[in-house]
């Protein structure tokens, strides 16, 4: 009935059951598409504590040398404050994955913006020198709720937004946690100069913590007020096909199974942890390169970082963009997975030059294609793999990012110690170099771009 007071009409075998019956009510959801206002203060508030979770990731790292004086801990350790967040995010991935799926958005929005302000509030207890494991707990918490955090883009999109514009969202929902990063790349350097006085450094210290710890609670407090489940109807007409199938129809590890043997998700799972681990790595030891060819200039390293991140925001943006006008999901991950590989080639070689500004133009070149390439798997993954769910197929490509990001930190840190930075970057460049070649071989089977086709037709 609603299908034909919509202006069409349904031909039907005779003695058939009706569509809505027989498709579990199909016809009636998607007759009901509508996109809801609340979508964009949803995608907002997700962005915000996206950002203050990524802030505090890269806190540590941005002013790694401030904090190795601070704490009397080597360099390696306060590098492991930053890989905490992705050796704590491999194991959880699964549980979340399956709560995600089970309880639904607004549990895992709640629980990953809890975690963040409680780790934030725990910071504040190790602000003296001998309180290093303090901070290390604070730090675990809110590396905890990064799992909570991390696969989320893709499914608030997916939810939320319609067809023409999901996309846009997924990049507008990676973009805060890259602004997080740029945030924890500018402010640390800043607020906390690198004095020669413990008590002067701690109280630096505690403004930067209480202020983060502030920010944290107030976004936990608007997840609980404005962030909602879904809304009251399906925005796209692929999402309305998941939403009238039976629960009993789902199976969470029936669903891994099935995304474990689509051979091109696989090539892209291996393909993102590659170029995603080479940004963890750089980010994570950015620090240390430029103060080693630089020496005293950490508010420029902050910088440099900022510059990366900053670009790279613009190339998300535009990726996201171009992607839903042009749905080239392949040909625009291959083109910037390329770029990505020439743009680390020429940081790798002019870092050395003693010209910071040479630094800001290549590592921003950089950036704008490697952080571009964020939303990019995402949302290819997303086609790969649909009616799966974004958020497991989203978790398994960030699980493939921590692991290849823990191996390049620890790898690229050793090799930068006894080889130099030259020799640490080569080796990125060569990872990327086996991922470009990885992408080529990705077939574009784009699921979801058919489903909301065949769905028109209909």
């Amino acid at each position: 009935g609603t299908a034909q007071g919509a202006g069409m009409v349904l031909q039907e075998p005779a003695g058939a059951p009706s569509l809505s019956t027989a498709a579990g009510g199909v016809a009636d959801a998607t007759a009901e598409v509508q996109l809801s206002r609340l979508r964009w203060a949803v995608l907002l508030l997700f962005s915000s504590y996206s950002l203050c979770s990524s802030f505090q990731w890269i806190q540590y790292g941005s002013i790694n040398n401030v904090f190795v004086r601070f704490y009397d801990v080597s360099a390696f350790a306060i590098d492991w404050l930053s890989m905490s967040y992705m050796l704590i995010y491999i194991p959880l991935l699964f549980p979340v994955a399956w709560l995600l799926d089970k309880r639904g958005l607004r549990l895992i929005a709640l629980a990953g913006s809890a975690l963040n302000a409680v780790g934030a509030w725990v910071k504040l207890g190790s602000l003296k020198p001998h309180l290093f494991p303090v901070t290390v707990l604070g730090q675990v918490i809110c590396a905890l709720a990064q799992v909570f955090i991390l696969g989320m883009p893709s499914r608030i999109a997916s939810v939320w937004f319609g067809s023409h514009e999901v996309s846009s969202a997924c990049s507008i929902a990676v973009f805060g946690n890259q602004l997080g990063i740029a945030a924890g790349f500018l402010v640390p350097p800043v607020l906390i100069p690198n004095v020669e006085d413990v008590e002067k450094l701690a109280y630096h210290i505690s403004i930067m913590f209480f202020m983060t710890a502030g920010v944290a609670s107030g976004l936990f407090i608007l997840v609980v007020v404005v962030f909602k489940e879904k809304p009251p109807n399906p925005p796209s007409r692929a999402q309305a096909s998941i939403q009238s199938r039976p629960t009993a129809e789902y199976s969470y590890v029936q669903s891994i199974l099935r995304l474990l043997r689509n051979a091109n998700f696989l090539l892209l799972m291996v393909t993102y942890g590659l170029n995603v681990g080479c940004f963890y790595a750089l980010s994570t030891l950015l620090n240390r390169m430029v103060i080693h060819h630089y020496p005293g200039e950490e508010v420029n390293a902050g910088r440099i970082g900022l510059t990366i991140i900053l670009s790279g925001m613009v190339g998300a943006l535009i990726s996201g963009i171009w992607l839903d006008k042009t749905k080239t999901y392949k040909q625009t991950t291959l083109v910037v997975y390329i770029m990505s590989l020439v743009g680390m080639i020429v940081y790798t070689f002019t870092l050395s030059l003693g010209r910071l500004w040479v630094v800001f133009v290549t590592a921003g070149s950089l950036g704008f294609f490697m952080t571009g390439y964020l939303p990019l798997g995402f949302e290819f993954a997303a086609e790969l793999t649909y009616p799966e769910s974004e958020g497991t197929s989203s978790g398994l490509l960030n699980v493939s990012a921590q692991i290849f990001g823990i191996a390049f930190t620890i790898g690229q840190g050793q090799i930068m110690d006894r080889f130099g930075t030259k020799a640490g970057n080569l080796l990125l460049c060569s990872f990327l170099f086996l991922g470009t070649i990885m992408t080529a071989f990705i077939k574009a089977d784009l699921r979801r771009q058919q489903a909301n086709l065949e769905n028109e037709q209909t």
